[in-house]
């Protein structure tokens, strides 16, 4: 038996022995006394749901509350139907017949007077079904329609979030989660309120039934007079109805309740009283009651003891409010031989330090320009390189001059400046009007090293009607963080980012994840492989074509460097087509053969494996490749040079730097379908002309031409 119920926990049968209870109330005969359990359950459960509704803290804490609500209008409709029964059968014995509670209802509240009930039922009618519910109902269907509209928008916002690094992936799902479940719950409560609608209706019309078919039994079935049926029938109809109605009004409270209220951190009750608690609210309010009070005609003995009751309110909140606020405990004084480790250890990668003259620019009050740019690159750099690039971290440093900055990439700084807050910077890239005269503080442009002009934000119109290229401080900053940033893609990808998108990956390809880690690659293997990616210039925005090549790769070898060109191969349709448009024919430069076997089999990194070239060669080939760039112009299409496997690592590395528009790709890579363009082969000897003979030649030199 234990066994069987620990299967089958208890709340499992809870709801359907409801139902069936439910359905024994509406079909089969109740005794009385069981009718006055469930009538004082009824009102109960009306009870417990008026404070669960009125205690939630915001309407999704009480998500199932129109379940309940369908729930409860059944069960006091089966109540009605089983009332009915008694009432019509028993009804002729006396009050007692139909249960205690109908009797005290029809007999103690209304004072025995049936027409009194009536009137009493009516009133309880109107307010439920004109003013409750109607209002009720109201809110419901616009909340639900503007829940509804406002969808799209709060979806795109989470995912904005997302993008940016504010949430997490869990974070993000429960938001998306919170969101769905409010626009199911709103659009819930639209239908739940008819079911309030058609209770109260139903009400009526029960009460109809029960006094006629009373009137007409009493008179023909139990030979009772006229007057004598209505007192009967018409008392207990009525009292049965009043038993109904009451938790019925009590359900529509809890109704109005919930949809009307607004998300806050405390319950109703808090939150009105902590609203209400205002002194100005209550110094009008009596002098209204006081001026009212003293009119001849009021009664001043109920009018002026109010008025003195709101004015002692208003005193006491007074005094509350210019009490001060109670001292926070102090902390204990710190320990000086205590280092924690927050005060040597910066748990962010990149950290952006500002002068004590530039602490300004991410001032809550002054709107934070510096934050608000810094948010934007960080975004458009997730959106680059196809993972949520790490947080920022911003923070001053007396250790810099006040209106100096600097950029550190892992403690490391990569690049800074001087910067004047209250200025606008004037860059000159190239457009500006010959014998153009801007007065201002010359500089250069901290990103790309172009002549600038620190000027007066009045004289941006005029720099900008000369050419200049006009930013503020917080760009400045915000541009040269996104240009060195961006060149090093794999220095802020890390195993916590590689996990990100392996657990994207596995919603959709959870097999091809399971295929690849943790066996045979671990994270660490991944993570340091796609981060060879991201240096060789390759974003992950799509990961799975990636994983999939990897896959494969992993068949043939689980060596680091072996990985990587297996994967570049099978990319090299996605690597060709950042740089050449399908159909159309690819420029290649490629290395002279004795070349290109030189620094294959020359020397090579003990380390790592790979070749090294000579450095005067290098600077020869980065020479000639830069010089074929130029000659090329600046709108022609992007060259690729194309060497063996081996040397591509090397070679890469070394036009990284001279002639960083070159793509350098192995042979492996190349499709076997993309239409190439030889351009140049270097390293090969340049064609010599032939030599005219002279005009006199002896036999012997004829014969060594011959």
């Amino acid at each position: 038996m234990s066994g069987l119920l620990s299967r089958f926990p208890i709340s499992a049968f809870a709801l359907p022995a409801g139902i069936l209870t439910l359905i024994a109330l509406m079909v089969v005969p109740t005794p009385a006394l069981l009718l006055d359990v469930f009538f004082v359950l009824n009102i109960a459960l009306s009870v417990a749901i008026l404070m669960a509704a009125m205690n939630a803290e915001k309407p999704l804490d009480f998500s199932s509350f129109p379940s309940v609500l369908l729930f409860a209008t059944l069960l006091r409709l089966a109540l009605n139907v089983a009332s009915t029964r008694v009432v019509l059968v028993n009804g002729h014995e006396g009050g007692a017949a139909a249960g205690h509670v109908i009797e005290a209802f029809g007999a103690f509240l209304v004072g025995g007077n049936f027409a009194v009930g009536l009137f009493v039922f009516m009133i309880l009618m109107i307010i439920n079904m004109v003013v409750v519910t109607k209002g009720a109902g109201r809110v419901s269907e616009v909340s639900a329609r503007f829940t509804l509209d406002a969808l799209p928008g709060k979806q795109m916002a989470i995912d904005a979030d997302l993008a940016a690094g504010l949430l997490t992936g869990d974070e993000a799902k429960a938001r998306r989660r919170e969101v769905a479940t409010e626009a199911d719950f709103y659009g819930s409560m639209d239908g739940a309120s008819k079911f309030v609608k058609g209770d109260a209706i139903a009400a009526l019309l029960i009460l109809g039934v029960n006094i006629i078919a009373g009137f007409v039994l009493g008179m023909v079935s139990h030979g009772l007079s006229a007057g004598e049926a209505a007192q009967v029938y018409i008392t207990l109809a009525v009292g049965d109805a009043l038993v109904a109605q009451v938790p019925s009004l009590l359900l529509s409270i809890a109704a109005a309740v919930i949809v009307t209220r607004v998300s806050d951190n405390r319950d109703l009750a808090g939150q009105i009283g902590g609203q209400l608690a205002s002194p100005g609210t209550w110094l009008p309010v009596a002098v209204i009651l006081a001026a009212i009070g003293v009119i001849p005609a009021m009664p001043q003995t109920i009018f002026l003891p109010a008025a003195a009751l709101a004015a002692w309110l208003w005193h006491g909140l007074s005094k509350r409010a210019a009490r001060p606020a109670p001292a926070a405990e102090a902390p204990p004084p710190p320990d000086p031989g205590r280092i924690a480790l927050e005060d040597v250890s910066d748990h962010t990668l990149v950290t952006i330090e500002l002068g004590y003259g530039l602490v300004h620019l991410v001032d809550d009050r002054r709107g934070s320009p510096l934050v608000a740019r810094i948010t934007g690159v960080r975004k458009q750099l997730s959106q680059l390189f196809g993972f949520v690039v790490p947080q920022f971290r911003v923070r001053d440093s007396l250790d810099l001059a006040p209106n100096d900055y600097r950029i550190l990439l892992g403690g490391v700084p990569l690049g800074g400046g001087n910067l004047r807050a209250d200025k606008v910077l004037a860059i000159d890239a190239g457009e500006v009007r010959d014998g153009a005269r801007i007065a201002g503080e010359q500089t250069l442009d901290p990103s790309f090293g172009c002549p600038a002009l620190w000027i007066d934000p009045a004289q941006r119109d005029l720099a900008i009607a000369e050419g200049y290229l006009t930013v503020d401080a917080s760009t400045v900053v915000a541009t040269q963080l996104n240009q060195l940033l961006g060149e090093r893609p794999q220095a802020l990808f890390g195993p916590d980012e590689m996990k990100a998108i392996l657990d994207g990956v596995k919603e959709h390809s959870a097999a091809l994840v399971e295929a690849l880690t943790p066996q045979p690659l671990s994270l660490a293997a991944l993570t340091r492989l796609f981060r060879s990616l991201l240096e060789d210039g390759l974003p992950i925005a799509h990961p799975l074509p990636i994983l999939s090549a990897l896959s494969q790769a992993v068949q043939q070898s689980h060596e680091h460097d072996r990985l990587v060109e297996l994967v570049r191969g099978e990319l090299g349709g996605m690597i060709v087509g950042r740089i050449c448009a399908p159909g159309d024919r690819l420029p290649v430069l490629t290395l002279d053969a004795q070349l290109e076997g030189a620094i294959v089999q020359g020397l090579s990194d003990p380390v790592t494996g790979q070749p090294v070239i000579e450095p005067d060669l290098a600077r020869a080939i980065g020479e000639h490749v830069a010089t074929l760039v130029a000659e090329r112009g600046a709108g022609a299409a992007p060259l690729a040079l194309v060497v063996q496997p081996r040397a591509r690592r090397a070679l890469a590395a070394l036009l990284k730097q001279r002639a960083p528009s070159v793509l350098v790709i192995s042979i492996a890579e190349l499709p076997a379908a993309q239409p190439i363009e030889v351009l140049a082969v270097i390293g090969a000897p340049a064609p010599q002309p032939p030599a005219l003979p002279p005009a006199t030649q002896t036999p012997e030199t004829e014969s060594v031409f011959a």
